[in-house]
């Protein structure tokens, strides 16, 4: 067979190779009904051929016949952030049973590129749209042309169902408050607090639970050990303002034992900084994050956290986008949905009780209360 203008091979291919027409090709490779008219040695003689030269059937040709992509735009703040990978390991495999292929895109903390993407994503006519978004980003005509163009979206780690979008997020405030139950319980009352950057849409409804654990046991936050990280510019943002906040703490010269972090990276960065001056983590100082990202579990010590179910949270996306993607081919009405997850504490050798305190066992895994 001579060199083809494309790499692939194609039902002309086939048919040449084996003597027959490509119409009976198409009809026996497709498993249409009419195969069975066509006598069962010429269906093995074309199967097999197909199967030496490396045919595979052509995706594109058949979404323009059905006028279907089958493709789901999935478009990220920032992969480079471990907090995106499990939702997006979540999405992929609730795409598999409906062969939907994720055409995913990196914003990568950008404006700019997240328009731009999101436009790229209706030309390319994706069939919906999951949008993992936990910073606050300006919803402008974008979004508003996805609804016009009728195509399903679902937003993570956002609340966008004031627009008409369904979203999947965690209980941040009782997050908030399940770390703050935690460090109280251990026996820790005077706590350093690093809430998130202001453009996160997380960082307020997690200081509000902060808050409201705190003042049930009757806690009062120091304002002088309360801090906020800047707006990040990359997932190492988060990391470098720990340190930098553990540095302020010291330098305040206030009395702390524990210290909440925004998140798990700012979690790290903090005991880094402690360690860098001399205070030990958990002996002198425990430290709490949030998310549960890899780098909290491998890490030494083994960051507490509060634990969000990340790709639980992409697999439920994926299931309701699909099944809006159906109800719209069935011209069913499309369900407006809010699913805020659980959070759950994971007690790993970053928190302990306060010096002098003796220390009391407690569980692994803590279920909201």
């Amino acid at each position: 067979m001579g060199q083809r203008r494309s790499g692939h091979v194609t039902l002309l291919d086939v048919a040449r190779a084996c003597g027959f027409s490509v119409s009976t090709v198409s009809i026996v490779l497709s498993e249409a009904p009419l195969s069975q008219n066509v006598a069962e040695k010429t269906r093995q003689h074309i199967r097999a051929m197909a199967q030496q030269l490396g045919y595979h059937p052509d995706a594109f040709a058949r979404s323009l016949r059905r006028r279907r992509s089958q493709t789901i735009g999935v478009l990220a703040y920032d992969l480079s952030d471990p907090y995106c990978i499990p939702i997006v390991r979540g999405i992929q495999a609730g795409m598999q049973p409906g062969s939907y292929l994720p055409l995913l895109m990196d914003a990568q903390t950008q404006r700019g590129l997240f328009d731009s993407y999101l436009q790229m994503i209706l030309e390319r006519r994706a069939e919906g749209v999951i949008v993992i978004a936990s910073w606050v980003f300006d919803e402008t005509n974008l979004l508003s042309d996805v609804k016009k163009n009728n195509v399903p979206i679902v937003i993570v780690s956002r609340d966008l169902t004031e627009r008409g979008v369904s979203s999947v997020l965690v209980d941040n405030e009782t997050g908030g408050a399940l770390a703050m139950r935690h460090l109280h319980e251990l026996g820790h009352r005077k706590i350093a607090v690093i809430r998130g950057p202001e453009d996160m849409f997380d960082s307020e409804p997690r200081w509000a639970g902060m808050q409201s654990a705190a003042a049930e046991v009757g806690i009062k936050f120091d304002p002088r050990l309360v801090f906020q990280l800047p707006n990040l510019v990359d997932p190492t943002s988060g990391f470098e303002g720990g340190m930098d906040c553990a540095k302020r703490m010291l330098a305040s010269e206030r009395s702390f034992t524990a210290v909440l972090a925004f998140d798990d990276l700012t979690a790290l960065g903090v005991v880094r900084g402690l360690l860098g001056a001399g205070v030990r983590v958990p002996e002198d100082c425990s430290v709490l994050g949030f998310d549960d990202v890899l780098p909290a579990a491998v890490a030494t010590p083994g960051i507490t956290t509060i634990r969000q179910p990340l790709r639980e949270m992409g697999l439920l996306a994926t299931e309701w986008l699909v099944d809006a993607i159906e109800a719209r081919e069935q011209r069913r009405e499309q369900t407006l949905r809010l699913h805020r997850a659980p959070p759950e504490l994971v007690v790993r050798m970053s928190s302990a009780a306060p010096p002098g305190r003796k220390k009391r066992p407690v569980e692994r895994f803590a279920g909201v209360t």
